[in-house]
């Protein structure tokens, strides 16, 4: 089965103003999903790739979910605040699991963790799907 990757993009901060010597939220959400991931039981089938911008900056914090033959999921505006990283972060391993358990790579918005549910979600088929017309 290919691999799946989680993208996590390292530069967005909900606020422009931080201290520079503070890390931007999604750097931190990065590096915390990637000490999760190390004893994570399903590690060899995700790969986690912290990137410099997912062109989400009015929406900060973004992740993507891709696999070659499911759909991705792009999520923006993931509130990170008040320290909350490792609650988003295993939010994301839980929505990660249920993508690598979907044959299709569909997941109900029934089943996204409520901390992941915002409103800039994508969901965009895979250049193999013939788009069946389902319903999320």
């Amino acid at each position: 089965m290919p691999k799946s990757t989680l993208f996590i993009c390292r530069s967005c901060h909900g606020s422009e103003q931080r201290p520079l010597e503070q890390p931007a939220d999604g750097a931190a959400l990065c590096d915390r999903i990637q000490t999760l991931h190390q004893t994570w039981l399903r590690q060899s089938d995700l790969e986690v790739r912290g990137v410099d911008c997912l062109w989400t900056c009015n929406h900060p914090c973004s992740i993507a979910l891709a696999a070659e033959d499911k759909p991705t999921y792009a999520l923006a505006k993931v509130l990170v605040k008040d320290n909350n990283h490792s609650e988003i972060a295993e939010a994301v391993l839980q929505l990660s699991e249920r993508y690598l358990n979907s044959k299709s790579g569909t997941i109900p918005w029934k089943q996204f963790p409520e901390v992941l549910k915002t409103e800039f979600i994508a969901c965009v088929p895979s250049l193999k799907s013939s788009d069946s017309g389902e319903v999320y």
